[in-house]
C-alpha cells in the first residue's frame, strides 16, 4: 500500500501546479476527479494531465467522475438529486460517465468511480431496478475499454451495494465492477462502521480513501468530515483488515477543505497512515 491525494480538475492551467506541489509533499498517486463536462470531453484536458504525470512521475490511480445538475448532499434532498437514482437526470449522467471512462482511458487509468446515488435496500423497489440497468450499461462501457467501474462508498448499506455488484455480476458476467471505500462517507451518512463493512464486501475493493468523519446528529444533516484521525474511523483496525484481505492498492488522502489548512492535514493524515501501513 501506498499513500496518495485526491486531486480535482478545474482547468488545463493548474494540473502541472498541482502535480508539482504533490511531489513537493512527498507523494506520487492521486486520484483525479473532475465535475466539469467540458473538459472530460476535452483532448486537450487529456493531453495535459498525461504531460504533468509524466513530469512528475505521478500515477494516477483512478478517475473520479462527476455528473452534471443539481446536488444536495443531505438525506432529504440527497435522495431526489444524488447520483443515478433521480429519473430526470439518470440519461444525461449516463452518458457523462461514459464520456469519463473514455477520458480515464485517454489518460491511462483503469478505474471509474462515482457515487450511483442512494440506492434502495429493497431490492423491489422499481428504483433499484432502474438505477442498477444504468450501472450494467456504465460496467459494460467499462469492460470494452479494459476498466473497472468502482462504487464510491456511503449512500447505500453495505449490503445493498453487494447486492448490487452481484447482480449486475450475475447478468454480465462483468468481473470489473468493484468498491472505493471511502470510510468516513460510511459514517457520516450513519451506513455503518467502515471496518465491520469490509467483512461484507472486502473482496471487491478495488480502491480507498483516507478520510475520516463523525456520525450524523440528526435525521437531515450529514455527518462532518474532520481531520484524518480526529474522526469515528478506526484506520488502524481498518489497514490491519484490507492487510489481511489482500488489499494492496493505495490510500488516497482526502480533505473536504481547501488552502493552507488542507494542506496542512493532508500531510499529518500523510504521516498517519504511513506508519501505519
Amino acid at each position: 500500500m501506498k499513500v496518495g491525494v485526491l486531486i480535482e480538475l478545474f482547468k488545463d492551467t493548474d494540473i502541472q501546479e498541482k502535480f508539482a506541489e504533490l511531489k513537493a509533499m512527498g507523494l506520487d498517486s492521486c486520484q483525479l476527479v473532475c465535475w466539469n463536462r467540458e473538459r472530460i470531453n476535452s483532448n486537450d484536458t487529456a493531453e495535459a494531465v498525461n504531460l504533468a504525470a509524466k513530469t512528475y512521475g505521478i500515477q494516477i490511480t483512478a478517475f473520479w467522475c462527476g455528473w452534471e445538475g443539481q446536488r444536495v448532499w443531505d438525506f432529504y434532498e440527497g435522495q431526489l438529486t444524488l447520483g443515478l437514482i433521480p429519473t430526470a437526470y439518470r440519461a444525461e449522467r449516463l452518458k457523462m460517465l461514459m464520456e469519463g471512462a473514455d477520458f480515464a482511458k485517454k489518460i491511462q487509468v483503469t478505474n471509474l468511480v462515482t457515487h450511483v446515488g442512494f440506492m434502495p435496500e429493497n431490492p423491489y423497489d422499481p428504483k433499484y431496478q432502474e438505477v442498477l440497468t444504468a450501472c450494467k450499461a456504465i460496467v459494460a462501457k467499462c469492460k470494452e475499454n479494459g476498466q473497472n467501474f468502482l462504487f464510491e462508498t456511503g449512500q447505500e448499506t453495505p449490503v445493498t451495494l453487494k447486492r448490487a455488484i452481484q447482480d449486475i455480476e450475475e447478468a454480465l458476467g462483468a468481473g470489473n465492477v468493484g468498491v472505493n471505500l471511502d470510510p468516513a462517507n460510511l459514517i457520516m451518512y450513519g451506513k455503518a462502521n467502515a471496518v465491520d463493512a469490509l467483512e461484507i464486501f472486502g473482496e471487491y475493493v478495488m480502491g480507498v480513501h483516507g478520510k475520516d468523519g463523525m456520525y450524523p446528529t440528526d435525521g437531515h444533516s450529514l455527518g462532518k468530515e474532520v481531520p484524518l484521525g480526529q474522526g469515528k474511523v478506526n484506520f488502524p483496525a481498518l489497514i490491519q483488515k484490507l492487510k489481511e484481505l489482500g488489499y494492496d492498492g493505495d490510500i488516497t488522502i482526502e480533505r473536504e477543505i481547501s488552502g493552507e489548512k488542507q494542506k496542512k492535514d493532508i500531510l499529518m493524515a500523510k504521516e498517519i497512515l504511513e506508519k501505519l501501513i
